[in-house]
């Protein structure tokens, strides 16, 4: 099941990455909860849709550098690379937590850092 997992998210950011929100949503339960640690929390598919439709005004950039996957759940890390309204890139150093159900996507838990504040 972790490998599955791991193609599943694989096959979800290829979506993201050309823009097809759509087709990503097809790997998520319909009750998809979305959680970003310390700013907000979306619940289901229809606030996701939104929340990608206002946030991503051209298809992020991601770059995962590692996946860990133990039973239902799945760990990537990475940066991402997302236009702003005034045409400049902002990257963030992420971790996100999936839950998977059923062969979906059904809980994000998304730590999200703007990787120019990381004091590295």
């Amino acid at each position: 099941m972790t490998e599955a997992n791991k193609i599943i998210l694989q096959k979800a950011n290829e979506a993201v990455s050309k823009g097809d929100y759509e087709e990503f949503l097809q790997y998520c339960t319909d009750d998809t909860k979305w959680i970003f640690v310390g700013d907000q929390m979306l619940n289901g598919k229809e606030a996701v849709r939104k929340w990608m439709f206002n946030e991503y005004i051209e298809p992020p950039q991601n770059d995962v550098e590692n996946l860990i996957a133990e039973n239902d759940y799945l760990t990537a890390i990475g940066k991402i690379a997302v236009m702003t309204e005034n045409g400049d890139r902002t990257i963030f150093s992420y971790c996100d937590v999936w839950r998977f159900r059923d062969g979906k996507m059904a809980e994000l838990k998304a730590f999200v850092i703007e990787y120019e504040n990381l004091n590295l």
